[in-house]
C-alpha cells in the first residue's frame, strides 16, 4: 500500500515508536510532500524541546531524537518527493482543501499519484483523495 502522509501525522508518529514502527512495514510506502517534510522537520524540532521541558526526555534523548528521526526518515523508511513532482496540481489541491490551502502539497502529490493520504486532519475530507486515520490504517494492514 502507498500512501501520502500528512505533516501533522509525520511529526506524531515519528516521535513514537508505534508509528516508526508502522513507517517501517514492508507493506507500506510511505511518501512526503517536500513542502510537508520541511515542515514537519522544524515542528519536531519545536516538540521535542516541549517534551523536554516537560520531563518526559532527557536533554540527551531530547538531543538525540532529531537526529534519530533523520536517520530514519533518510534510511528511505519515508520517500520525500520533490515539490516538481507535484507543483502542476497546486491550483486543483488548494480548491479542494479550501478551510486550509496550506495543506495543498499532500492533497497535490497524492492528486498527482491517485492514491490516498494519511491524515487526522479533517480538512482533508472531501478533497477527492481516500483519507486513513493512523488507526484505520494499523488495522486495514493487521498485526505485524
Amino acid at each position: 500500500m502507498i500512501v501520502v502522509v500528512d505533516a501533522s501525522v509525520l511529526v506524531a508518529e515519528l516521535l513514537r515508536r508505534r508509528g516508526r514502527e508502522l513507517f517501517a512495514r514492508p507493506e507500506l510506502h510511505c511518501l512526503v510532500a517536500e513542502d510537508q517534510w520541511d515542515k514537519a522537520r522544524h515542528e519536531i524540532e519545536k516538540r521535542v524541546a516541549v517534551i523536554v521541558d516537560q520531563g518526559r526526555l532527557t536533554d540527551v534523548q531530547g538531543e538525540e531524537l532529531p537526529g534519530v528521526v533523520r536517520a530514519f526518515v533518510e534510511g528511505d523508511a519515508i520517500e520525500i518527493v520533490a515539490r516538481r513532482f507535484y507543483e502542476h496540481m497546486e491550483a486543483t489541491a488548494r480548491r479542494r482543501v479550501p478551510r486550509d490551502p496550506a495543506d495543498w502539497a499532500p492533497v497535490a502529490l497524492a492528486l498527482a499519484l491517485g492514491i490516498g493520504i494519511l491524515t487526522g486532519d479533517h480538512d482533508f475530507l472531501g478533497c477527492g483523495c481516500p483519507t486513513w486515520t493512523v488507526e484505520t490504517l494499523l488495522a486495514e494492514l493487521g498485526p505485524r
